[in-house]
């Protein structure tokens, strides 16, 4: 069984890293890890409230970003390939005008997470703006507007993978 298999949001992290969380499964203690780190859950439970939520992250950080045309909780988002959130930008041409939008999606699951885990993931997305691949300066801008932003995404991770395995058990 791969890493992908066994442990599905964790592929790409250090060996050592993933034995700590095997152990942690095995001593059926990664619900009560999580739990304990992230007691809370986030109020942003609507479209609206998420797009207010998004909007307030952006003008805070990214003020001179193009503006977004929507922002949504996506029902049918697969966090394992589409990851945790999406951001769009479709193009048209209108006229002599080149009309742009962009979208930010994110799963339906985070309906549920801890207010640290949207924080995160919003900010993933909001980044999509200024920076589209994955590389150096995308998460250099990640972390200048989230200092723990990476610890936040390994536990987010995580999260998702204690409900997988609580799912499966349950």
């Amino acid at each position: 069984m791969t890493v992908t298999e066994a442990l599905p949001y964790l592929a790409g992290y250090p060996a050592a890293t993933l034995d700590q969380v095997r152990r942690l499964i095995a001593e059926q203690r990664l619900q009560a890890y999580i739990a304990k780190k992230y007691p809370a859950r986030h109020q942003v439970q609507s479209d609206s409230a998420l797009l207010n939520y998004v909007a307030e992250l952006k003008r805070d950080y990214l003020r001179n970003a193009p503006p977004l045309h929507r922002v949504r909780y996506e029902n049918g988002m697969d966090a394992v390939r589409n990851a945790l959130g999406l951001h769009m930008r479709s193009s048209r041409v209108q006229g002599a005008k080149l009309k742009s939008k962009q979208e930010i999606r994110i799963a339906s699951v985070f309906r549920e997470g801890a207010p640290e885990f949207l924080e995160m993931i919003v900010v993933h997305e909001l980044a999509h703006i200024r920076e589209a691949d994955h590389d150096k300066r995308f998460y250099d801008l990640c972390e200048h507007m989230l200092p723990d932003y990476h610890q936040r995404e390994f536990d987010a991770r995580l999260w998702l993978l204690a409900r997988k395995l609580n799912s499966a058990a349950g």
